[in-house]
């Protein structure tokens, strides 16, 4: 019989951690960040002097998270967890069988999930951003599109939420603390 993680393995053993680091500071800061400014933008939709630098910082943020992809420790990287359609659907398709693996970083959900929040940001600040230009400051499709998109990314954010805590139950671990401390369960 195989000992447990975070079990005593006998004299002259070592014991192994509990916990594993998962998400760095840098994805744990972000993530936190636009949490904050996305709500603040959405607050202060009629209030240009906060909802704009609210919105110019979450492009700033999501420019930095697109390098952190490429450049970033194992988990962070956009290589470690987007799959391709055929392997998201296994996964979406394991996890409607129950019998969905559990992940250390990002499932094949999760990461499109990512890529989802992160392109539907870009289109909200972008548009945002042109609506403060000359050529598209008066074109109300722009504004209208602007809206939109930010009730769209509000709705994404809430899909995020209830995976989050149905993944959580699933695999009985604290998903929302893990994206805290940056640290999982290092087994099972």
């Amino acid at each position: 019989m195989q000992p447990r993680a975070g079990s005593t393995m006998g004299a002259g053993r070592i014991k192994r951690p509990a916990t594993v680091r998962v998400w760095d500071p840098f994805v744990r800061i972000f993530h936190w960040s636009v949490v904050m400014l996305f709500a603040v933008a959405w607050a202060s939709e009629h209030r240009q002097a906060i909802h704009q630098p609210a919105g110019y910082l979450v492009l700033a943020l999501v420019g930095l998270r697109i390098i952190w992809g490429f450049i970033g420790p194992r988990h962070a990287r956009f290589a470690d967890f987007v799959r391709s359609p055929g392997g998201v659907l296994a996964y979406a398709l394991a996890l409607l069988a129950g019998r969905a693996p559990r992940i250390l970083g990002h499932n094949p959900l999760g990461g499109v999930m990512v890529l989802l929040l992160m392109a539907m940001l870009i289109a909200t600040g972008t548009s945002g951003w042109l609506m403060t230009t000359d050529a598209f400051r008066a074109i109300e499709w722009i504004e209208d599109l602007h809206e939109a998109l930010a009730s769209l990314t509000l709705a994404l954010v809430g899909v995020h939420v209830l995976s989050v805590l149905a993944m959580s139950l699933l695999h009985g671990e604290h998903l929302v603390r893990a994206m805290i401390t940056g640290r999982k369960r290092a087994s099972g």
